[in-house]
């Protein structure tokens, strides 16, 4: 009897935390909506620091691209002031995005890139990792291909 009595116990619980939903789900996939608008106005506007700002400034932040795995805020900066300056930025837009929040302080996004250029236009995918810091929602990992 005991034994069906913590089955019965784990059961409740699993169910429970199963059906249980974020709070404020829809606030937070509308400031994440609001963040990633935010940084295709900035790209569009050429600035790359303003676009950058949604990405946690610290040297666990990561992105990967291709083969290529950057750790840190610093050294996407760098990279993208080395490969999109002025006109080099084209114009960004971001499409077919879906936002899934995991948690109170976690989500990711999934969508597409298009960068028009004069006369060249560069797309792909992207998966986005945010997560909620005191400070706000930050991008802790990017994998754009």
């Amino acid at each position: 009897m005991k034994q069906t009595g913590i089955l019965l116990f784990v059961f409740l619980w699993i169910l429970i935390s199963c059906a249980r939903s974020i709070p404020d789900e829809h606030s937070i996939q509308d400031t994440l909506n609001s963040i990633i608008k935010r940084q295709q106005t900035a790209w569009n506007n050429h600035d790359i620091e303003g676009f950058m700002a949604h990405y946690w400034q610290s040297e666990d932040m990561t992105f990967q691209s291709g083969d290529q795995r950057l750790y840190g805020w610093e050294t996407l900066l760098n990279r993208y002031k080395t490969n999109y300056t002025g006109e080099k930025m084209g114009t960004l837009t971001f499409s077919d995005i879906k936002l899934k929040v995991l948690s109170a302080d976690s989500a990711y996004a999934i969508g597409r890139w298009m960068v028009k250029q004069e006369d060249t236009a560069s797309n792909g995918v992207f998966t986005i990792i945010f997560k909620r810091f005191p400070s706000g929602w930050k991008i802790i990992h990017d994998h754009s291909s």
